[in-house]
C-alpha cells in the first residue's frame, strides 16, 4: 500500500537544528490556537458525569445532584480535574520530535459549578536546552500555559504544562538497551488471588464527603487513605477519551480523520495490521506506536494521572476544602496492567498570604514494581471553627 505524502508506517522523526531552535524562540509569548483542541466548554450534569466515570471517580459531590444541593455549595460541582475535559493540552512546534508530559503544576481559583461555561487561551512561555538525558539523548523541555475562565471571566485555574522532546531514532535505541538492563514483564502476571485483593482495595475507597475536615484536627505526619488505580486495562484509556480528556487533537473517525492527517501528515501514522491510520495519541492504547515511541508498551496519559490524583485529594478534603495548588512529576510509564497506589503526608500547616486555613502535602503515586511513578505535592485550604465552634468553610 502507497502511503500519502508524508504518513509512514514509523512516527515522524525530527532533528534538533539550529533552524528548528531559533523558530521556537521566535515563538515564545506566542498564543496558540485551541480550535481543534477544546473538546467542552459546558459544565452540563452529563458532560461531569461523564467525567468522572472517565476517571473512575463517583464522588456524589460531583454526579448526585439531590446530594450536592444539601451541601454548602447548593449544587453540583466538578472535581477540578474537569478543566482537562473542557481543554487537556496544546502541543506547539517540534516537528516530528517525540515527547512525554514531564510535569505539571496547576493553580486552582474557584470552583466550577453545574452550568458554567470554562473557556481557555493557551501560551507559550518557552523552553529549556537542548540538554543531555540518559533517558533519549539530547532533550528540550517546554513550557505551555493555559489560563481557564468562566462564563464571568473570572479565573478558575491555571495549568502549567511541561513537556520532554527528544529525537525518536536515539530514543528507540535506548529503549533496546533499558529492555535489556532492566527487563520488566508486561502485561504484569497478575495471581486470580492478587487481582481480588486489589478490587477489594478499589471497593472499599470512600470519600470524606459531608463530615468537615477540620484544620486543626489535622496532624503533621497524618497519612491520607490510599486511592488505587488498576490492573489499568484498555477500557479505561478509552473511557478517559470518552470522558473528553484526551489531548490534541480531538481524537477522530473516518473522514473526519483522513482529511486532517492530510492537512498535518506528522499526527498519524499507518498501522501495518489493520492498515489503519492511526493518530500519535494512540501511543496510550497500541503497542505498536507505543514502541515507535521508545516504550516496551502501551501506556496511561499524563495529565490521567494527575486526575487520579485529585481524586486522592478531594476525597481526603471533604465536601467544604478546597485544592488551592498541586504539582506533579510524571516518572516512568504506567502500563496497561499497572496497578497505581497514590497515597500522601501532611507535612506543614500554615495560614497562608489568603487568610485560608492551608495545609501543605507531599503526594505519591506507587506502582506494584515500588516505583513513584508520580511524586508531587499539593495545597489544600480546610474549613476550621470560629471562637464560638462554627464551622468557617474557606471561599
Amino acid at each position: 500500500m502507497a502511503d500519502e505524502p508524508g504518513i509512514t508506517k514509523e512516527l515522524a522523526r525530527g532533528k534538533f537544528t539550529d533552524e528548528m531552535l531559533a523558530e521556537m524562540r521566535a515563538l515564545i509569548g506566542t498564543e496558540l490556537r485551541t480550535e481543534s483542541c477544546v473538546n467542552n466548554e459546558d459544565a452540563t450534569r452529563l458532560a461531569i458525569l461523564r467525567f468522572t466515570e472517565g476517571v473512575g471517580d463517583d464522588n456524589p459531590l460531583f454526579t448526585n445532584a439531590a446530594y450536592a444541593a444539601a451541601t454548602p455549595h447548593g449544587t453540583l460541582i466538578a472535581p477540578p480535574s474537569f478543566i482537562f475535559a473542557c481543554l487537556a493540552s496544546v502541543q506547539v512546534g517540534w516537528r516530528g520530535l517525540g515527547g512525554f508530559h514531564a510535569d505539571t503544576k496547576l493553580t486552582f481559583h474557584d470552583h466550577i459549578r453545574l452550568g458554567d461555561k470554562i473557556t481557555c487561551r493557551v501560551f507559550f512561555d518557552g523552553f529549556d536546552g537542548p540538554m543531555a538525558s540518559n533517558f533519549g539523548g539530547r532533550r528540550i523541555k517546554d513550557y505551555v500555559r493555559q489560563e481557564y475562565r468562566n462564563q464571568h471571566g473570572e479565573l478558575v485555574a491555571t495549568f502549567i504544562c511541561s513537556r520532554m522532546r527528544f529525537e525518536r531514532t536515539e530514543m528507540q535505541e535506548r529503549a533496546k538497551t533499558r529492555e535489556k538492563v532492566k527487563p520488566i514483564t508486561i502485561p504484569h502476571p497478575w495471581t486470580d488471588a492478587e487481582v481480588a485483593a486489589i478490587e477489594e482495595q478499589v471497593l472499599a475507597e470512600k470519600p470524606r464527603g459531608a463530615i468537615p475536615r477540620y484544620w486543626e484536627d489535622v496532624q503533621v505526619g497524618e497519612e491520607l487513605d490510599v486511592i488505587t488505580k488498576g490492573p489499568v486495562g484498555l477500557t479505561d484509556e478509552i473511557a478517559y477519551i470518552a470522558a473528553g480528556a484526551a489531548p490534541i487533537p480531538r481524537v477522530a473517525a473516518h473522514g473526519v480523520a483522513l482529511r486532517r492527517y492530510r492537512k498535518h501528515p506528522r499526527w498519524a501514522y499507518r498501522d501495518p495490521a489493520t492498515h489503519a491510520l492511526e493518530p500519535v495519541y494512540s501511543v496510550h492504547y497500541n503497542d505498536y506506536a507505543a514502541r515507535l515511541q521508545g516504550a516496551q508498551a502501551a501506556y496511561d496519559v499524563g495529565i490521567q494521572r494527575t486526575c487520579w490524583g485529585i481524586h486522592l485529594l478531594t476525597h481526603w478534603m471533604g465536601d467544604t476544602g478546597f485544592l488551592k495548588a498541586l504539582t506533579g512529576q510524571y516518572r516512568s510509564h504506567v502500563y496497561l496492567s499497572d496497578v497505581v497506589r497514590l497515597g500522601g503526608r501532611v507535612e506543614a500547616k500554615e495560614i497562608d498570604a489568603d487568610g485560608h486555613r492551608v495545609v501543605h502535602l507531599t503526594t505519591r503515586a506507587i506502582n506494584q514494581r515500588e516505583q513513584n511513578v508520580m511524586p508531587g505535592s499539593a495545597v489544600i485550604a480546610l474549613p476550621y471553627r470560629d471562637g464560638a465552634g462554627k464551622a468557617v468553610i474557606p471561599k
